[in-house]
């Protein structure tokens, strides 16, 4: 915009005229743009911090889930009893495998209480004689897919305020370059002249308003697609999970 800035004011040295609002820098000439532009600018600004805020949430969020969700698959592989995988649970509270988990194991124990003699609590991962037997496994089933589809839910959590902005600030900006644009044509008007200095400010806020349209567009859209990406990720790694848990399930309590 410096470079802008020279061009034009060199222009007016040659025509005999003085340096014209909006030929100064970036912020001197935001500083002199319409009430209606900075408007549109202040809420492009909005937007953008906005997103950035949730972009680096997300990121340090998934980071921390999938090195619990690595944590906890090494635990469960590991334990022979379910009771061992719950009580490390509250340690890797990042990772949507725990609330899958649990709520496989809390159907298990349900069942077990439904079905034992004078309701006394029976254990999933401990059973005594008789063996414990699972009523449905398809209740069990149900309970993984319930619990995987509120985890999912969690994971896209504040991801569509990324994608309005994405969708929405490119035609925020196009009103501001609208706007822009209409000011150098009033000018023209008014002026009867044809002169780049009198018609490059309102240009050069009708280019301001489009790149910061881009600026908070562009980053929303391309971290929005990439977050999409880590929740299918996880949707399988959870859907891989509940079909190993139903496998011991099934193996054990049936």
């Amino acid at each position: 915009m410096r470079t802008l800035g020279s061009l034009l004011l060199a222009l007016q040295v040659q025509g005999g005229g003085t340096p014209s609002a909006g030929s100064g820098d970036v912020i001197t000439l935001i500083a002199e743009t319409t009430p209606i532009n900075q408007g549109v600018l202040a809420i492009l600004v909005l937007f953008s911090v906005a997103s950035w805020a949730i972009i680096l949430q997300k990121t340090w969020s998934f980071r921390r889930s999938e090195r619990d969700t690595t944590r906890f698959l090494d635990v469960f592989r590991r334990s022979s009893k379910f009771s061992e995988v719950q009580a490390v649970c509250p340690t890797l509270p990042a990772t949507p495998l725990v609330g899958v988990f649990q709520a496989g194991y809390a159907e298990i124990n349900a069942q077990f209480r439904a079905a034992a003699p004078g309701g006394n609590p029976a254990s999933a991962t401990a059973p005594a004689a008789p063996r414990p037997i699972l009523k449905s496994l398809d209740g069990v089933d149900r309970a993984l897919i319930r619990a995987a589809t509120g985890e999912v839910s969690k994971l896209e959590r504040r991801m569509t305020f990324l994608a309005t902005t994405a969708g929405v600030t490119p035609f925020i900006g196009l009103f501001g370059t609208v706007v822009g644009i209409m000011i150098a044509f009033q000018r023209i008007g008014a002026t009867g002249s044809t002169n780049l200095a009198i018609v490059a400010p309102g240009i050069s806020e009708a280019l301001i308003s489009t790149a910061a349209g881009l600026f908070a567009a562009i980053p929303a859209l391309i971290f929005y697609n990439h977050f999409t990406h880590r929740v299918k990720e996880f949707s399988a790694t959870m859907d891989d999970f509940a079909l190993e848990f139903l496998n011991i399930a099934e193996r054990n309590f049936t």
